[in-house]
């Protein structure tokens, strides 16, 4: 790499383009022309035009100069230290070598200026030692500063970067789950209606003309992230009669919801995964049938709940049900679900997000 890309990216940018480091090295300037000019030169340096134009130009030469040293040190150490968990290197190395080249600049512009005899400057180590002392004071303040404001946008950056990880592997994950389901649902639907067949036909024509209308609403639900509450009762009254047909008796389905909380949304097919996961886990019959409740809480939510009548030999089951609510509210709301187990209940408790106040 040459000398002039450079030249060109850490002394003439940061004065050249309308940057937030410019305005800072720009406020930084009189400090540095004024008291060090005075310090060096006295009265003289106010006093004299001619002190005071050659002061002026030396010191803001020896300013740019330094400057442009120090971004180059600050951009150095960041590369070679660019984690979070190399705050401490980062800091160290940034403080040695900030403090490097201030020494060495320190001598260097007294030095350069008891060369020139119209600023009558000498040269002495008594000069230089304040110098120095100012020098690794600002040091310490300006690469801690720097150190602590980096790791911060690294560790924010971090994290936002996990977020966006984790909300893609939610995604990837509720993709798979709902590829699964509308197979899943086909095949019981299809053993049903096989089964309905040789019993009642007025049955079966009624089971295939709600399972079409499920099947729509199924198809069309994989298209949006939410719907209505009441969308998704219309459907799920659909998909109850369909579930009456084929069980009968033994299954007892009620709807109490609050008409106030119709509008509010939910993912799609919320309800038929919690019936379907009660009718999966649980036994049921004429003489002790299964019974599901959807009702709204007075806070808003939306409880399922169903009697416990688990199986004695659980089978396994696919990853669709529970699971795939829990990703969906994932990806969708700060608001979980909530599950709870009683003695005589399972019961989920399922938010209903407010669009208007999202």
């Amino acid at each position: 790499m040459g000398f002039l890309p450079l030249i060109k990216s850490y002394l003439i940018q940061p004065f050249s383009r309308p940057t937030a480091e410019r305005r800072y090295y720009l406020l930084g300037m009189p400090f540095f022309l004024l008291l060090g000019n005075y310090y060096l030169i006295g009265l003289p340096y106010f006093q004299n035009l001619s002190v005071f134009l050659i002061g002026t130009v030396s010191s803001a030469g020896f300013y740019w100069l330094l400057i442009g040293a120090l971004r180059l040190v600050v951009r150095t150490v960041i590369g070679r230290y660019p984690h979070v968990r190399q705050a401490a290197s980062r800091t160290l190395t940034l403080l040695l070598l900030a403090a490097g080249i201030t020494t060495g600049m320190s001598v260097f512009y007294v030095w350069f200026y008891s060369l020139m005899p119209v600023l009558n400057v000498s040269f002495s180590w008594d000069t230089v030692l304040p110098i120095w002392i100012v020098s690794y004071i600002v040091d310490v303040f300006l690469c801690t500063g720097i150190s602590v404001y980096y790791t911060y946008s690294q560790w924010e950056t971090n994290q936002i970067e996990n977020d966006r990880l984790k909300r893609m592997a939610l995604q990837h994950q509720f993709d798979a789950l709902k590829g699964d389901l509308n197979p899943h649902f086909l095949f019981n639907s299809l053993n049903s209606l096989s089964a309905l067949i040789g019993e009642d036909t007025t049955k079966a024509e009624r089971f295939v003309d709600d399972l079409a209308r499920v099947y729509r609403y199924l198809l069309q639900a994989g298209k949006h992230e939410l719907t209505s509450l009441q969308t998704e009762l219309d459907y799920t009254s659909v998909y109850a009669n369909l579930l009456k047909t084929r069980y009968g008796d033994s299954l007892t389905i009620t709807f109490h919801v609050a008409d106030e909380y119709r509008l509010r949304s939910l993912p799609p097919l919320t309800i038929q995964t919690l019936i379907d996961n009660a009718i999966k886990h649980n036994v049921m019959s004429v003489s002790n049938p299964l019974i599901i409740r959807i009702n709204t809480l007075l806070d808003g939510r939306l409880e399922v709940k169903n009697v416990l009548q688990q199986k004695i030999n659980k089978i396994e089951t696919t990853r669709a049900g529970l699971a795939n609510l829990t990703v969906r509210y994932d990806l969708l709301s700060d608001d979980k679900l909530v599950i709870q187990q009683e003695k005589e209940w399972f019961i989920v408790t399922v938010p209903l997000i407010d669009l208007g106040h999202v």
